[in-house]
């Protein structure tokens, strides 16, 4: 039997595969501290169950629009303008879908023709690349540093820019590195952008998450309206990963194409969580906010820990909840070729699981570094144990 050529363009999410090896080891009785997924540890606030609870009594179990219920596409409206002054939508801006993902899978599909270019960050969320490949566009990455606190080079962004370039997708508060693009940043790749006359994308599912400055968003700039698509959702900031909430701000043509493409895919997206998100978004934030709160004491816990590590060396990150330390030293004192193998020795030796460097991209050109990346959505004893773990596995490696 064939196969398309298309469906071997995929990539994949790596954290899920080390989870799944984690999971192995776990129900083999070994005992594992994972920084591996980005998932918050915590619970679904208590009012949002129950508004599931009630919406499910109430018979919200039918199909729903398929762009999302007229209710929850405004919360949304309220929302996003709250988070980004000066913005401003309606809910026919609007598009629900189950989880974030999906608007970056219709996304690229709608704006994106076979042979043009997309720009994305690189160390990046996978599924940038991965969507890229499989619409048969190409990839062209823009490198993160670490000595512009994991940014954007705007400059070098620059020469990759062109008339042929179709999207530039942005991530910030930025997963995988915890850095954050600043006001400058956000205007040249705007002017870049209108020059060129190409999308946006701007994934935001971190924009609560901010520890140091304050959050923007490039679709709050002149002129980034028209050509934006902003990612939020639920999954992050109220503990709903399983719940497949998320949703898309962009120009209304733009939400009736993908709409269509959920009709054709989805149908829609779960009538009782979108009830339950609206009580997410207008509720009370007590919960939210005590979550967000505990991330931010654990970043400094898990950067003060990581810097305590011989051949470690870990920058303040700006927002999410993760950290990317440089692991250069470590591998080479160790003897290691790449961050993966360090990855390997961690969980193996150790019982830490944590991520790779080529998690998230193939190297930059020019790129020598090694990194890591910890996701600190664990519990506090559970973070102290595991920088514990890794500083004996890499001080005492013959131990």
């Amino acid at each position: 039997m064939n196969f398309s050529k298309r469906i071997d363009r995929l990539g994949t999410e790596t954290a899920f595969d080390v989870l799944a090896v984690v999971n192995k080891l776990k129900a083999e009785g070994r005992d594992i501290i994972s920084f591996a997924i980005g998932e918050p540890d915590f619970d679904t606030p208590a009012n949002i169950k129950e508004a599931a609870k009630k919406a499910i009594d109430d018979n919200w179990t039918h199909y729903s629009p398929s762009s999302g219920l007229p209710q929850f596409r405004e919360a949304i409206c309220k929302d996003t303008m709250r988070m980004r002054p000066g913005f401003k939508c309606e809910p026919d801006e609007v598009v629900v879908t189950p989880g974030a993902k999906p608007i970056i899978f219709h996304g690229i599909m709608s704006v994106v023709e076979t042979g043009s270019e997309v720009i994305y960050p690189n160390p990046g969320f996978p599924i940038y690349e991965s969507m890229i490949n499989f619409v048969g566009a190409k990839p062209v990455p823009a490198p993160l540093l670490e000595s512009k606190g994991f940014s954007i080079d705007v400059d070098h962004m620059a020469s990759l820019v062109n008339d042929n370039t179709s999207l530039i997708i942005i991530n910030s508060p930025h997963n995988p590195t915890g850095g954050m693009l600043l006001g400058e940043d956000l205007q040249a790749i705007a002017e870049l952008a209108i020059k060129h006359d190409c999308w946006v994308m701007t994934d935001e599912v971190y924009n609560r998450m901010v520890w140091e400055g304050e959050f923007r968003s490039i679709c709050q700039l002149p002129g980034m309206k028209e050509r934006c698509m902003v990612i939020d959702g639920c999954s992050k900031t109220f503990a709903m990963t399983g719940w497949r909430i998320g949703w898309g701000v962009m120009p209304k043509e733009l939400c009736a194409k993908i709409a269509r493409l959920l009709t054709n895919s989805d149908s829609c997206t779960c009538t009782f969580s979108q009830i339950a998100s609206i009580e997410a978004l207008n509720g009370p934030q007590d919960e939210s906010d005590k979550m967000v709160n505990e991330f931010r004491e654990r970043s400094s816990i898990v950067v003060d820990g990581l810097n305590d590590i011989e051949g470690v060396s870990c920058i303040i990150p700006r927002g999410a909840f993760y950290v990317f330390p440089n692991v250069s030293v470590a591998c080479r004192k160790l003897g290691m070729a790449s961050s993966k193998e360090l990855a390997d020795y961690l969980l193996h030796k150790a019982g830490v699981a944590v991520l790779g460097r080529t998690c998230f991209g193939a190297r930059n050109i020019g790129e020598e570094d090694e990194y890591i990346r910890l996701s600190y959505a664990t519990a506090k004893d559970q973070i102290r144990e595991g920088l514990r773990r890794m500083k004996d596995a890499i001080e005492n490696p013959r131990k």
